[in-house]
């Protein structure tokens, strides 16, 4: 029997909505091919084990992320340091793209254990032109032989890559990914700040990227990070799929919350915890339960709720949810 278009359209659409429905429905963190605008690619994370690519503890896979404005070939140049926000003094190559150390690699001796689907998403970087600028000191730069051949930057004997998501000067999305990433600091020891806050051999504990802690007002709520507090928008959509009303100015005030792998959660309710792709070209934003989540521009240090409430549309957000101090 011949099948017109819109007999294929509405089957397709009835399909689409299907598979949201499950996604926010299930008890656990939807699979890549349930997640609406998954973000994690195969290699976000790094290799596992035997050394095959995958996602430590991840819930998406699937396809490699778009190439950054730096191909994997493409030389570092002369280094330099930047200050990235919320991540400190970082290392830089030759078109201001951040440079980062895996924690599964070695410095003594250098090893790189990042291959496979893992360097498509993380590439590593150069050692052929690679030259200390200013910031940076030449007696920490070196080099280790990959397993193809290929000669690999090394910073204090880490080996250096760049992130497939960082396509503009200055940007940092790898930081913390998977608790394994972190930007290089000009030591050579991950940039101390954000999600690789805590120093290593005894300092602080890295917090998880989304968490709770217990308000003396509100009760316990999610934090991200940073410890700032994280708000949802009532105007916003849950059913059957996550929509966001917060555009535009509104972003300015109130921050989406970026896609946060559920491994980098603690005491964070599993069943709709997803992410979606917004309709605004601001990319991909986290949920819980589904709904969307923000942060508020007002709250200036860990601890400020000074967003809840706000017209009476903004409130503080439960592990499980649901609004802190307002019906659904």
């Amino acid at each position: 029997m011949k099948t017109s278009w819109r007999s294929a359209s509405l089957v397709a659409s009835a399909a689409a909505v299907l598979a949201l429905t499950t996604a926010c429905g299930q008890d656990s963190p939807p699979a890549a091919s349930q997640n609406v605008g998954a973000t994690a690619a195969p290699g976000d994370y790094g290799n596992i084990g035997s050394g095959t690519a995958g996602a430590a503890g991840g819930t998406a896979t699937g396809q490699p992320a778009a190439p950054s404005a730096s191909s994997p070939s493409s030389p570092a140049g002369k280094l330099s340091v930047s200050t990235a926000e919320k991540v400190g003094k970082v290392v830089t190559d030759s078109l201001g793209l951040t440079l980062y150390r895996f924690d599964q690699d070695t410095e003594q001796p250098p090893k790189s254990n990042c291959d496979g689907d893992c360097a498509k998403t993380w590439p590593p970087v150069p050692a052929d032109d690679a030259e200390a600028g200013e910031g940076i000191d030449k007696a920490l730069l070196g080099s280790v032989t990959r397993a193809d051949g290929t000669k690999q930057l090394t910073v204090a004997g880490w080996p250096a890559y760049r992130y497939a998501k960082d396509v503009n000067a200055g940007d940092v999305k790898g930081q913390g990914v998977g608790g394994k990433w972190y930007a290089l600091a000009p030591d050579g020891k991950k940039a101390q700040g954000g999600a690789g806050a805590g120093a290593e051999g005894g300092g602080e504990a890295v917090q998880a990227g989304l968490s709770t802690r217990k308000d003396p007002k509100l009760g316990e709520i999610v934090v991200d990070k940073n410890g700032m507090t994280v708000y949802r928008f009532k105007k916003d959509e849950a059913w059957p799929k996550p929509v966001s009303n917060c555009t535009g100015e509104c972003l300015a005030k109130w921050p989406l919350v970026e896609p946060v792998d559920f491994s980098d959660t603690k005491g964070i309710q599993k069943k709709g915890y997803m992410i979606f792709d917004r309709t605004d070209g601001e990319g991909q934003q986290q949920t819980i339960n589904c709904s969307p989540i923000y942060t508020f521009a007002g709250d200036k240090a860990p601890g400020d709720t000074n967003g809840q409430g706000v017209g009476g549309t903004w409130y503080a957000v439960r592990p499980d949810g649901k609004l802190v101090g307002a019906s659904e």
